[in-house]
């Protein structure tokens, strides 16, 4: 594995009408590949929303999947963006992030309606809570291959949480 320097390269997802924001950590190296946030085929982000709203957002075979992910994020009053703007990691392992600078999440959400943080994961909310004193968030299990030990059901479950906003 090879360390990489990584600067957020895809802008978060985000309107005013949003209600809910959703943070990963720092974009793995197939969504670094992919342009777009949970990018790695086996990550479950994707089928657990599509499990939570009734939508398809796998969209797989698509070619327009990205343009498609961002509508329907936003017709869920749902944002998207990661707690860490910048920083050094091995491969794409969480446990191996260094120089962090954090992605200023007090601006991001000024003039929105989120009212509501999640993290996707452990580290998402350790950088989350590091850097941001003023504001609270709900660290959610990660979706994430490695996260081996939850089943698709167990996330789901445990993410249902998202929907009460």
């Amino acid at each position: 594995m090879q360390e990489r320097h990584v600067k957020h390269n895809f802008p978060p997802v985000i309107d005013k009408d949003c209600e809910v924001l959703i943070l990963g950590s720092v974009p793995s190296v197939k969504s670094v590949e992919a342009n777009f946030y949970y990018g790695h085929p086996q990550n479950r982000f994707w089928k657990i929303l599509s499990a939570l709203f009734g939508e398809d957002f796998v969209l797989l075979d698509d070619e327009n999947r990205i343009q498609k992910r961002k509508e329907l994020l936003l017709s869920h009053h749902v944002a998207l963006y990661d707690s860490v703007e910048e920083c050094d990691i091995l491969g794409s392992s969480d446990a191996h992030i260094k120089n962090v600078v954090p992605s200023d999440i007090a601006s991001l959400i000024e003039g929105t309606k989120i009212s509501k943080i999640f993290c996707n994961g452990n580290t998402s909310y350790k950088y989350f809570v590091e850097y941001n004193k003023n504001l609270t968030a709900q660290p959610l299990p990660s979706t994430s291959p490695a996260n081996a030990g939850w089943s698709l059901e167990k996330l789901v479950e445990k993410w249902r949480v998202v929907l009460a906003h």
